[in-house]
């Protein structure tokens, strides 16, 4: 059975940092095959695409209003994707989570298969 499991969120106070982990396990493929993503979903709003990385892993692709703030990375021998969350801001708060996909994904969640139940991130202003 595949899982993904997020973790590092909380509360931070605008300005700051946190950094999100996600471990996959039970994919039956080498975790390095699949594109990743992150997605959020603030209270009252539809979930949406944060950033993502190829299985390749060769570059990076953001939703506008994080770039120059957020960084997705990956570590293809632990399993797991980050996400580096820099300078964040209230309208940042949201569920945070995780999505994979067999050598491909791009930005709308259909796209992936396999999907975390999330972390949530709080920023005070």
């Amino acid at each position: 059975q595949v899982q993904l499991v997020e973790s590092g969120g909380g509360l931070v106070q605008a300005g700051g940092s946190l950094r999100l982990s996600c471990v996959a396990s039970g994919l039956t493929l080498s975790f390095s095959s699949y594109g990743l993503a992150w997605f959020r979903q603030a209270p009252g709003k539809e979930r949406e695409f944060v950033g993502g990385i190829p299985w390749n892993g060769r570059t990076t692709f953001y939703e506008d209003s994080v770039k120059g703030r957020f960084t997705i990375s990956r570590d293809d021998a632990r399993n797991t994707v980050y996400l580096q969350m820099n300078n964040v801001k209230p309208e940042d708060t949201a569920v945070y989570y995780c999505a994979a996909n067999f050598l491909s994904g791009g930005a709308k969640e259909s796209n992936y298969r396999f999907r975390g139940q999330g972390t949530q991130v709080t920023v005070s202003s």
